[in-house]
C-alpha cells in the first residue's frame, strides 16, 4: 500500500502543477532533496478541432546537449496506460527509493541510466482517457488506433510549433506493449505529413520499441515455439503440439480435440510462470486470475477489486515486479475516487 500511496502522490503534485496552465515548469518534487538536476516541463495540448480533447504530457530536456541531442516521443502501452509508468519505472530520470521510503513520504532517486542522459524525452498520456488525458465531450472518447495515431501527430505538430528550439532535433518515437501497434502508425502520420508539406517539417530518423505488440497471431502463436526453444516445453509434447495444431495455436477448431488437450497440458507447464518474464518469480499479487497465464492477452480485467492489490503484504523476499500500468490505474481510480482530479 505504502508504494501505491507514494506513487499517488506524486503523480497528483505533477498534473496539479499543470492544471492552470497549458504548460509548467516543474522544479522540485516531494521527496526530492533541493532542486530537480534536469529541467521538467508538464502541461496539454489540445489535439482536436475544438481543443476538446487534451492530451497531458511530462517533457524532460536532455541532460547532456538539449540543442542537439535526439528528441524522443514515449508512448507507454495498453493501451490506457499513463506515460507516468515509462518515466518513474522504466526509461526516466527518477526511480523510487523504496528502502527510504515510508507511506507518508515517497523518497526520489536519480535513475543513473535514463533516456534523458543522452535524449530529451517527452512522456505522452495517449489516447485520451489515458492517465490525466481527458476530453471536455463524451464524443472525444470515441477512440480507435488510427485516430490515436492522427491525434499524437497533431500534438508533435503543436509541441513543436511551441517549442520551435526541438523542430530541427532528430526526432523518434519510442514505447513498449501496445505501442507496437500504435508507432509505425504514428511515424506514417509524419511522414505522410512532412512529404505533404506540413510543418514543422519533423526531422524524423525512425522508432525504438521495446517488448511490442506487432500482430496477434504472430505474436501469440511464437509463444510454443519459443517456451520450446528456452527448454520449459518437453520435445515430446512440442512435437504433439505441432502435428495435432498444425502449428496454429491461437482461435483453435474446439472440434479438434487433440490441439485443445494438448494445450492444456501446455498451460499446466506454464501456469506457475510469470510470463511478463520467465526468470523472475510469479506474485499472487500480479496474478489473482488464475487462468492469467493462458494463451489470451493479459489484460487489468484480472483485477477483482482495488483491496486485492492493497491487501497483499509488501515483503522484501522474494523480489517481485509491480506492473507500473496495473498500480497506474489503481491510482488514478483512487484519485478519482477521493475527488482530487
Amino acid at each position: 500500500m505504502g508504494t501505491i500511496l507514494m506513487y499517488c502522490r506524486l503523480v497528483l503534485v505533477l498534473v496539479l502543477s499543470s492544471i492552470a496552465s497549458s504548460q509548467s515548469i516543474i522544479k522540485t518534487l516531494p521527496g526530492f532533496p533541493g532542486n530537480l538536476p534536469f529541467k521538467l516541463e508538464t502541461g496539454y495540448v489540445g489535439v482536436d478541432d475544438m481543443d476538446d480533447v487534451q492530451l497531458f504530457y511530462y517533457f524532460i530536456e536532455s541532460e547532456r546537449n538539449p540543442r542537439d541531442d535526439p528528441l524522443l516521443l514515449w508512448l507507454t502501452g495498453g493501451p490506457g496506460c499513463s506515460a507516468f509508468s515509462g518515466l518513474v519505472y522504466e526509461v526516466g530520470p527518477l526511480s523510487f527509493d523504496y528502502a527510504k521510503s515510508d507511506e507518508n513520504l515517497p523518497t526520489l532517486q536519480l535513475n543513473p541510466h535514463s533516456w534523458t542522459k543522452l535524449a530529451s524525452m517527452i512522456f505522452l498520456d495517449a489516447p485520451v482517457g489515458t492517465g490525466f488525458s481527458y476530453s471536455r465531450t463524451a464524443e472525444g472518447y470515441n477512440m480507435n488506433d488510427t485516430l490515436s495515431a492522427s491525434q499524437i501527430y497533431t500534438f508533435l505538430r503543436k509541441w513543436l510549433i511551441n517549442h520551435p528550439k526541438f523542430q530541427k532535433n532528430t526526432l523518434y518515437i519510442s514505447g513498449d506493449s501496445y505501442s507496437g501497434i500504435i508507432i509505425p502508425m504514428v511515424v506514417q502520420e509524419i511522414s505522410n505529413g512532412n512529404d505533404e508539406g506540413k510543418e514543422p517539417k519533423m526531422n524524423i530518423q525512425g522508432y525504438t520499441i521495446g517488448n511490442p505488440l506487432t500482430d496477434h497471431f504472430s505474436d501469440f502463436n511464437s509463444r510454443i515455439p519459443y517456451t520450446h526453444r528456452v527448454g520449459i516445453l518437453s520435445d515430446e509434447l512440442y512435437e504433439d503440439l505441432k502435428e495435432s495444431c498444425n502449428g496454429k495455436y491461437v482461435d483453435v477448431d474446439p472440434s479438434n480435440t487433440d490441439c485443445t488437450n494438448n494445450l492444456k497440458l501446455y498451460t499446466q507447464c506454464i501456469n506457475k510462470l510469470y510470463s511478463a518474464q520467465i526468470l523472475e518469480p510469479k506474485c499472487a499479487l500480479l496474478s489473482p486470475n488464475p487462468n492469467a497465464s493462458k494463451l489470451d492477452r493479459s489484460s487489468l480485467q484480472d483485477i477483482n477489486s482495488i483491496g486485492l492489490l492493497l491487501s497483499q503484504p509488501q515483503k522484501p523476499e522474494p523480489w517481485c515486479r509491480v506492473i507500473p500500468c496495473r498500480l497506474t490505474f489503481l491510482v488514478f481510480i483512487m484519485l478519482l475516487t477521493h475527488g482530487n482530479v
